[in-house]
């Protein structure tokens, strides 16, 4: 079957929510991709920063493959030597609470919004309300839409959940008003992702830890993408003045299996009780086989380092480049904000055709992730390869 083929078969059988580029991806390894006609591709964007310890990381693989042959599924009925080692790992490298598994990071926001909403009418709030930022992008459930503000504004798929708002990205003193006694939680990622690479200030994150202790609403990081090693440390917060309340995470944790987590400070952890939330498919023995796998290897302080230093080099060979305006990010999650007149839906593009995977969130913006295990040579010809095609894409 060939690309024409899937296209035809796509067109007549899937729904319409995907606009794919005309490329059929047959293998991986590490940072590399093969198409169906054999042409390699650098991947710097592992999969929306999914694929973050390489695509089929042989211990990933190792693992999965181990542990189908064993056990795929019980439920949460009953008990896996998996879940609860994971749910160790998680929280004693973060908050210290408990943790609650999820198949994706909008079902690990679901349950955050849920903590949150019942700590607060425990506190007597009747109508509790989420904030959130301009831009912050949470999920496509409807309580994570309903924290999107972008995505809510559709009124095709109204009526949205109430009890969420949102005021302008890093303006403190707007988030600040917004929070008072009804609100249950503050819920922001202390780097928006999917907008296009922006870094929350630090007066933006005090002024939330503060108002949420001011009126003991939840502090919540959605750190889906900016999890797992993308910023150079094992979780973004610890780059930040302030810590969370709780943190979801999804994308790397599986190195390209399905799962999500809501971590928790230990009074947090209380919060829920039997029957409040479940999921049939969550902590399932080979999604936290896969975690456990990527933790040991992004855990790691040299690996964490690198990440720090192959950013730093990304980020100083892009501002070299004729067209580059600026460098937004932290680690290895970086935007690229491009000179007023050029097009990054067409610069992408042309990338893709030169053999570079990038992903286009905004049209001034490229935004990069490429796996944490990536080298210096690799930092180097896609840096050379973007260059190129901004100097084509000048001569037009």
């Amino acid at each position: 079957m060939n690309l024409t083929d899937l296209q035809a078969l796509e067109e007549r059988y899937l729904m319409r929510t995907y606009r794919r580029a005309p490329v059929e991806f047959v293998r991986g390894e590490g940072a590399s991709l093969w198409d169906s006609d054999g042409n390699e591709y650098l991947d710097f964007l592992a999969g929306i920063s999914v694929c973050s310890v390489g695509h089929c990381n042989p211990e990933v693989v190792e693992a999965v493959s181990e542990q189908a042959g064993r056990l795929m599924h019980t439920s949460n009925l009953f008990y896996t030597e998996p879940m609860v080692r994971l749910a160790e790992r998680l929280a004693e490298s973060s908050l210290g609470g408990r943790v609650f598994f999820s198949n994706s990071g909008t079902e690990a926001n679901e349950c955050a919004i849920k903590i949150a909403r019942k700590q607060a009418h425990r506190r007597g709030v009747e109508a509790p309300e989420i904030v959130s930022f301009e831009r912050d992008f949470h999920g496509r459930t409807y309580g994570a839409l309903a924290a999107t503000p972008a995505l809510a504004a559709n009124p095709a798929l109204g009526p949205m959940l109430p009890g969420f708002r949102s005021v302008p990205l890093n303006d403190a003193s707007a988030l600040h008003a917004a929070i008072g006694e009804n609100t249950a939680a503050v819920l922001i990622e202390p780097i928006q992702g999917e907008a296009g690479i922006y870094p929350l200030s630090d007066e933006a994150l005090l002024a939330a830890r503060q108002a949420c202790d001011e009126v003991g609403a939840l502090l919540i990081f959605d750190e889906i993408q900016t999890g797992v090693g993308r910023t150079g440390s094992l979780w973004a917060y610890e780059q930040t003045p302030v810590r969370p309340d709780l943190l979801t995470s999804a994308k790397a944790l599986g190195g390209g299996m399905p799962i999500g987590a809501c971590v928790t400070t230990p009074a947090a952890g209380e919060v829920l009780e039997p029957g409040d939330h479940g999921s049939t498919f969550a902590a399932g023995p080979l999604a936290c086989v896969a975690a456990l796998a990527v933790l040991e290897i992004v855990d790691d302080p040299a690996l964490l380092r690198g990440v720090r230093e192959r950013g730093e080099q990304l980020r100083e060979g892009l501002l070299a480049l004729e067209g580059v305006r600026e460098v937004r990010g932290r680690g290895l999650m970086l935007g690229v904000g491009l000179e007023q007149g050029l097009d990054a839906a067409a610069l992408g593009a042309r990338l893709l055709e030169r053999g570079l995977i990038v992903n286009v969130p905004e049209p001034g913006t490229l935004r990069l992730l490429p796996p944490l295990t990536v080298d210096s040579d690799q930092i180097e010809r896609a840096t050379a390869m973007i260059g190129e095609a901004l100097l084509s894409y000048d001569a037009g």
